[in-house]
């Protein structure tokens, strides 16, 4: 299975926008998040030669302006498309959204988007003293499970661990996206790598609102089976 990163806050050459927020690509059929700015997302797309038309669904992890900024501009392109959200998204996201043309999808459980990429179902988190419920993308491959975090606002280990719960049997082979990681400090982020090795996680790429102290630990912890995240890239899962 194919994971194209497609928006990012770095990127592998200067034929792609960056800038925060993020948004993956799988197998060129879901679109993770969308990134800030509608006219980004498309040219990053086009830099990696994927045409709009062959996306068929759109999965955003939570209501923040950075996932699904880019959303309005898809839509103009393309509508009806399934955008599968949490159901505490914000009605006003919600009038947006139908006066564009989405067909949305309200998550609260877990559900396939297409075969072997669901949705975890929406996960309780909180973001400054208020609920950001938030949902992640959850890969069934021959390697093993694949998750991909917007933010992880409900907790990283939570998320990673709901996957565990749902899917006893399988390994969780590789996590990446935003962990959200940035304002703990250096013995709480070590902490959280340490729980990951414990749980047999065998690859991790953490960016976006990981920060730089979380990347370098987890560096430090997975070595060669730490994934650096830049827009442009595309990763075999």
């Amino acid at each position: 299975m194919n994971i194209k990163v497609i928006f990012d806050k770095s990127a592998l050459n200067n034929d792609f926008r960056t800038g925060w927020g993020l948004s993956f690509l799988v197998d060129d059929r879901v679109l993770f998040d969308t990134g800030e700015k509608g006219e980004w997302l498309l040219q990053n797309l086009s830099a990696l030669g994927v045409g709009i038309d062959k996306i068929e669904a759109v999965v955003i992890s939570h209501d923040h302006w950075d996932h699904w900024g880019g959303l309005w501009e898809l839509l103009k392109h393309k509508k009806g498309m399934p955008v599968y959200i949490c159901p505490n998204f914000s009605r006003e996201f919600k009038d947006r959204a139908g006066k564009l043309g989405a067909r949305l999808i309200e998550i609260e459980r877990s559900a396939q988007i297409i075969p072997d990429v669901f949705s975890t179902g929406e996960i309780a988190g909180a973001y400054h003293g208020k609920c950001m419920a938030e949902q992640a993308a959850l890969l069934k491959t021959k390697n093993g499970l694949t998750v991909i975090t917007g933010c992880a606002h409900p907790g990283i280990l939570k998320m990673a661990g709901k996957v565990k719960i749902k899917f006893p049997n399988e390994q969780v082979y590789f996590v990446l996206g935003g962990f959200h990681l940035v304002e703990l400090d250096k013995r709480a982020i070590e902490i959280i790598a340490e729980e990951f090795k414990k749980m047999g996680i065998k690859k991790c790429g953490p960016t976006h609102c990981s920060g730089e102290a979380a990347e370098g630990i987890f560096k430090e912890y997975y070595g060669e089976d730490f994934v650096s995240i830049k827009a442009g890239q595309e990763i075999e899962v």
